[in-house]
């Protein structure tokens, strides 16, 4: 099975490869002087005049020589000589983890391949976070932890050994990739549905839970769950004036890029690849960091391309800190589960957050917003605009604060349900997710099961979104559910049937110069007791009544024409 997929031999490379040491001609206030929060000045990280070639630590490039000590050694002298570049030449250098210090631009020159190593004992345990909690972990292959200036740069290619650790599901393949997998050994689950590489991977759940429940396991005692245990590919924990600009990451073991609790982060001209199958193979992962720029890079990945997070439940609210002062600009993702994500682990808040020309092309959602009950966190004053999608099989808009649990009332039934009977709310409380001031300007996407999907829960509505200059054709036109403080303006959806604009239990909607349909497709309908004060602007204030559908418990003002 391939690694990542040939099929995207033609991705564009944005390769705006650094100047010496680090330094760039990048004007970095093209991406940081209009932006609608307060930023704080971004500098790349500077470097000593100083080089230190992996190869004259011993290194060999052959593939086949293990080159964990001389990674280790040129980084050492070149942390002894005060900083500077350690130069990995043209070849292909198999290595164990590389821990990264301060002061240290670990250089790819053309040609140069970083193939880290498949054998599990290469990677010690640590104690480390998982989505968005304290786990434990393998050794990431790139790891620091507690630095400044760093950097990861040049044109090489950095490759994680992800198909050794990674568990692939059968749904996923087809027929000859699912016989290859069993061919070549490991273990499959009971039902037959997902492929491990081995038994211990296929076991390793079960024994984490058995340690964590212990509460005091030994480091060493997880060993046993050790190939389970998947590292991301590369993990900067508490860093400051962190550059990562030219390489390519693919192939990672779970996630690609993992900055945790990162301060002043430039990514930048990035080519960032996983097989589309691969479990938990995200692109980009800012979880908790802050005066963050990404641009000019581009994903074709398994999970989530760009995704903002800031750890989970009652661990990520006791850390209390939100991913903020982002800007994303110039990126292109070919496949993931969202183009750009917020969540689920969100619970220290995101915020301050302006994504702008971006395109996404076959992302199986476009603009991707989740979390739970129990998640607590705010997100607020998200900034998204000139996005521009194509081919995306489900919403090109989705906010869904069920992930990863059922909704008490599925949305499809909106039509059939008594709907005060069926919608039990919780108390409000800090494990009450918060969605709210997000504004979406200039959003184009051709093809789309459906238009926009809002469902917020029904104690905390999703509120003060805005949405402006949009044009979305779609099998299904838009669904909001339990949703406050909504503006449509110039907003045009192009449903192939049903109903252009369906709200359910939401109220204060402003619709603002709507395209009316064709004779025989429905515009608007309005479902739930707690909707009301929608209104709708403009020249429609002859809007047929055969274009809008009231549920029999909405109250008679509930619709208001203008």
């Amino acid at each position: 099975m391939r690694y990542y997929p040939g099929s995207k031999a033609l991705l564009v490379l944005f390769m705006s490869v650094c100047c010496c040491y680090g330094s760039s001609s990048d004007d970095l206030s093209y991406y940081t002087s209009d932006l609608p929060f307060e930023m704080p000045q971004i500098q790349a990280p500077q470097f000593p005049d100083h080089t230190e070639n992996i190869e004259d630590h011993g290194a060999v490039g052959d593939g086949q020589v293990l080159n964990t000590g001389a990674f280790r050694r040129a980084i050492e002298a070149c942390v002894r000589a005060g900083g500077g570049r350690v130069v990995v030449p043209p070849g292909i250098w198999l290595t164990g983890p590389i821990q990264l210090q301060s002061n240290i631009n670990l250089h790819l020159e053309q040609g140069a391949l970083i193939q880290f190593s498949s054998r599990f004992e290469d990677y010690p345990l640590m104690r480390s976070t998982w989505e968005g909690l304290e786990e434990v972990r393998c050794t990431p292959p790139i790891y620091g932890a507690n630095l400044e200036n760093i950097a990861v740069t040049g044109s090489g290619i950095i490759d994680g050994a992800g198909e050794a650790w990674r568990p692939v599901k059968k749904f996923k393949t087809t027929d000859p990739q699912w016989r290859g997998l069993l061919g070549s050994g490991g273990a499959v689950s009971k039902d037959g549905r997902v492929w491990w590489p081995s038994k211990q991977a296929l076991n390793g759940a079960k024994t984490v839970r058995r340690l964590n429940a212990k509460g005091d396991a030994d480091l060493q005692e997880y060993a046993a769950a050790r190939e389970y245990l998947r590292p991301v590919l590369i993990n900067l924990v508490n860093c400051r004036n962190v550059l990562l600009d030219g390489p390519t990451f693919q192939n990672s073991p779970a996630w690609n890029i993992h900055p945790l609790m990162c301060e002043n982060l430039i990514i930048r001209n990035l080519t960032v690849l996983n097989p589309w199958y691969s479990q938990n193979g995200d692109g980009l992962d800012l979880e908790s960091c802050r005066n963050v720029l990404v641009y000019n890079c581009s994903f074709d990945v398994g999970d989530d391309a760009i995704c903002l997070k800031s750890g989970r439940n009652e661990y990520g609210r006791r850390r209390g800190k939100p991913s903020e002062n982002i800007a994303i600009a110039d990126c292109i993702v070919y496949h993931g589960h969202g183009g750009f994500t917020i969540g689920s682990e969100m619970s220290g808040g995101v915020r301050n957050i302006d994504v702008r020309r971006c395109t996404f092309l076959g992302t199986d959602v476009g603009l991707r917003f989740k979390s739970t009950r129990g998640r607590g966190g705010v997100v607020e004053n998200i900034h998204i605009r000139d996005i521009y999608m194509k081919n995306i099989p489900t919403e090109a808009i989705r906010f869904n604060m069920f992930y990863d649990s059922k909704p008490p009332i599925p949305e499809l039934d909106a039509d059939k349900l008594a709907v005060d009977k069926r919608r039990p709310e919780v108390a409000v409380g800090e494990e009450t997710p918060r969605f709210r001031h997000i504004y979406m300007d200039n959003i184009i996407c051709r093809g789309a099961e459906r238009a926009v999907f809002l469902q917020g829960l029904p104690e905390m509505a999703i509120s003060n979104v805005e949405l402006s200059n949009v044009i979305i054709s779609a099998t299904e036109g838009m669904m909001c559910v339990d949703a406050d403080e909504i503006a449509l303006r110039n907003v045009r959806i192009i449903p192939e049937k049903g109903t252009v604009l369906k709200f359910l239990n939401s109220q204060n909607v402003t619709i603002e110069d709507p395209v009316i349909p064709e004779a025989g497709t429905l515009f608007l309908a309005v479902y739930g007791g707690k909707s009301g004060n929608i209104r709708v602007q403009g020249s429609v204030g002859t809007l047929p009544s055969e274009l809008i559908k009231i549920g029999k418990e909405v109250s008679a003002d509930a619709l208001i024409l203008e």
